[in-house]
């Protein structure tokens, strides 16, 4: 089984995916990484730990459809059985919906159905809550809508900051991406 990871920046949650890896905690092969931004620091981490990545841009394929047609043809040319989306931040086209079904996994940080959508841990800040979390989830094709995998929950304490709220929640991620991705593997 080959997975892809697909991200747009950072790539701390690549970072522990690959690392959960070479530890033989996800079966599987971590194939690729994809990013939609070239100058994405997780194709650099990508580089470092020795995994093959690739980068394009929607404009240098001429559109959406393009990028994803292109896209779609690369994942099928490294054979990827599984995306994995790490802060990939395009939305994901019917095109790959229907090639990948029940496929594509998503991290996002929010419990949601709650605090959906680009901003999910400023938003529960800012909203005043007092438990937000983290959820693992299958795309479909709305926005953060797809069936839930796995959930976190984070407390949001009276001295907490955007800052610190942010910290919590990367932690979150970094422990329960990869404890979810072996688990969905090891079923395959």
């Amino acid at each position: 089984m080959r997975y892809a990871v697909l991200a747009s920046g950072n790539g701390s949650n690549f970072e522990a995916i690959i690392t959960a890896s070479k530890r033989g905690q996800i079966p599987g092969t971590l194939a690729l990484v994809f990013s939609d931004q070239p100058e994405a620091f997780v194709l650099q981490r990508a580089q470092a730990h020795q995994v093959p990545a690739t980068s394009f841009t929607v404009k240098e394929k001429g559109g959406k459809q393009a990028y994803e047609a292109a896209l779609l043809a690369l994942l099928k040319a490294e054979k990827i059985d599984y995306l994995v989306l790490a802060g990939y931040m395009r939305i994901i086209g019917p095109e790959l919906i229907a090639a990948f079904p029940s496929r594509i996994i998503n991290i996002h940080p929010s419990l949601l159905p709650a605090f959906p959508g680009l901003h999910g841990i400023a938003d529960a800040f800012k909203y005043g809550v007092k438990v937000t979390g983290v959820t693992v989830h299958f795309v479909d094709q709305g926005v953060d809508t797809g069936p839930i995998i796995a959930q976190q929950a984070v407390t949001i304490g009276k001295l907490d900051t955007l800052d610190t709220l942010e910290e919590k929640i990367h932690q979150v991620e970094h422990r329960l991406y990869p404890a979810v991705l072996q688990q969905l593997f090891a079923e395959k």
